[in-house]
Order: C-alpha cells, then structure tokens, then sequence
C-alpha cells in the first residue's frame, strides 16, 4: 500500500512516523512553514520529520490551487491527521480511501479546534475518531473510535500528546481492514453534531468577570499554545495553570486580593491563583516565582 500522508502539527508526527515504518509513504504533505527563529525558517513538525527521513515533501500555499504531485502520486490511499487545509473532493475522489485521524468523538467537535475546545467547554472525556473524508466538514464514515478521559491537570497540549497516540494506534488497527473494504464504516448521526471553529485571538484573552470555572477552562485550553492571557497596563501576561480560590467577598472582579507567595484575582463568582505564567520575553515560571519581586499587580487595585 502506498500512502500520501498530509499533516502539519507535532500531533501528526506520530502518526507519520507509525505509518512509514510499515507502509511506502510516496509523499508528505505539510502546510508551508510560517514561524521563524532569529530570522531562520523553521519546518513545521511533519516537514521535519519528513526532511529527517528522506521522505517526499510538498508544502503549498493552497492546496486547490497547487496540487500536482498528489494527482500525479500513483498512492493507493490518502491519510491526514491536523493537516490545516480544506481538501477539495476532485483530491479525495482521486483515492480509494481518504481518510482522516480526528482528535475528537465524532460527531461531536467537528472542526478545526476539537481538543482546545473540549478543554474549553469543560468535557469529561474525548477521543479520537478514524473517519472517512467527505465534502462536509468532518462528516463522513466513522471506522473506529476510542475515548479518553480528561483529567483534572490535563490542558490542550497534554491532551493533544495523549491523542496523538492513540490516533496512531488506532489507525493502525484499521488501516488494513478499511482499504480492503472489510470495515465499512457507519454513519454519523447529524442531529448530534456540534462544531469547533479554529480559536479567534479575541478568545485568547482572559476576562476575570467570568466564572471562574470559565476562565480555568480557557487557561486549559489554550495551554500551552497560543496561551490564553491577562492584559494589564498594555502587557500581556500569558497564564498557563491556574487554580480556583474560594472568595466571598464583594469585590469587583479583577481585583488583586493578593501578591505574597502567589497572584490572586477576583472574578465573578471567587477568584483565582495565577500558577504557572510568563512575561514577554521571559521563562515560563511558577506563580509563586512570578509574585517575588513583580510591581505589576498591586494588592487592591482593580486591574
């Protein structure tokens, strides 16, 4: 069997790697690279992974424009997993199986942001699902599923570690079974979908008039990239960890409560502890770190 594989994010890289130990990857599809350090291109994880083992690589600007090596590949089967880009049907028709590695319990959180949201919306479990490629956004076949249950100081990037693995397991428990069309897959039932979208910057910031449940999901899921951020006096300070902090009072939320060993914001409904943060061009520290010293937060202002 020969596979074009199509991914982009460190999520992907297992999976990749999972596949070319057994099957011919005749191609890696990777989105362009975007980030750069001092000024040097940076390769997205499956580019560089695909460079670290002499695979085939191809990274377009926009896949339905520029699209040669895959229809011109001679590939039996298509396999993405956090690719990035919407694939047009005349590249999945091009196959006999396109299928996808979904970071989600289908149909639930279909869309780009299924793990970040989860966390976001306080879920108790999620999963991974093995799917068929459709036009529809996440809408095919499901062929296997797994659950995994969240817990309690899990955030985005623990989870995506988490489902990374056991996308790569699942997958290939039933790659064979589908291209030989003895797993047929079932429908999804649509009256049960839900959708999320990619994460706007707007929801990158952290709005302590929230419930603190709220804004405790919004740090988990948003941890450990982008971040999810308080702005204070034009800095924004990143917060990856916070706990909840019982608190009565009438305080307007955003008060500081306190600043001696630990950050204490009131919110809505009581208050958090800011536990692990980090300052435009600093290290991440721990909260109690953070507290020594910073002459940002000022015990009874309202940030």
């Amino acid at each position: 069997m020969k596979i074009i594989f199509m991914g982009t994010p460190d999520f992907a890289v297992p999976i990749l790697e999972a596949l070319s130990k057994k099957y011919e990857i005749a191609l890696v599809v990777s989105q362009p690279n975007r980030a750069k350090k001092k000024g040097v291109e940076v390769l997205t994880p499956v580019a560089q992974f695909a460079k670290n083992n002499n695979l085939p690589l191809f990274q377009p600007e926009h896949i339905k424009d520029d699209n040669a090596p895959i229809m011109e590949s001679d590939a039996d089967m298509m396999v993405t997993a956090a690719y990035g880009q919407y694939i047009p049907s005349f590249i999945l028709n091009k196959f006999k199986h396109a299928i996808n590695v979904h970071g989600s319990l289908l149909p639930r959180h279909r869309g780009g942001a299924p793990i970040q949201r989860s966390l976001m919306q306080g879920d108790l479990k999620t999963g991974v699902t093995i799917m068929s490629m459709t036009k529809k956004l996440d809408a095919g076949l499901i062929y296997a599923m797994k659950e995994y249950v969240i817990k309690e100081d899990d955030n985005s990037s623990t989870v995506f570690n988490e489902l990374s693995l056991i996308g790569r397991d699942l997958l290939l428990d039933v790659i064979d079974d589908i291209y030989n069309d003895k797993n047929l897959g079932v429908e999804q039932d649509e009256a049960l979908a839900t959708y999320s979208p990619n994460i706007l910057p707007a929801e990158e910031e952290i709005h302590l008039d929230n419930n603190t449940k709220d804004i405790i999901n919004q740090i988990k899921g948003l941890a450990m990239n982008p971040g999810a951020y308080l702005l204070v006096n034009d800095i924004k300070i990143k917060v990856y960890k916070a706990s909840k902090v019982e608190d009565n009072s009438n305080l307007k939320p955003g008060t500081v409560i306190n600043t001696k060993k630990c950050i204490v914001l009131k919110t809505k409904d009581a208050a958090i502890s800011l536990d692990l943060v980090l300052m435009p061009g600093k290290k991440i520290i721990s909260g109690k770190d953070f507290s020594n010293g910073q002459k940002i937060f000022i015990t009874g202002e309202v940030i």
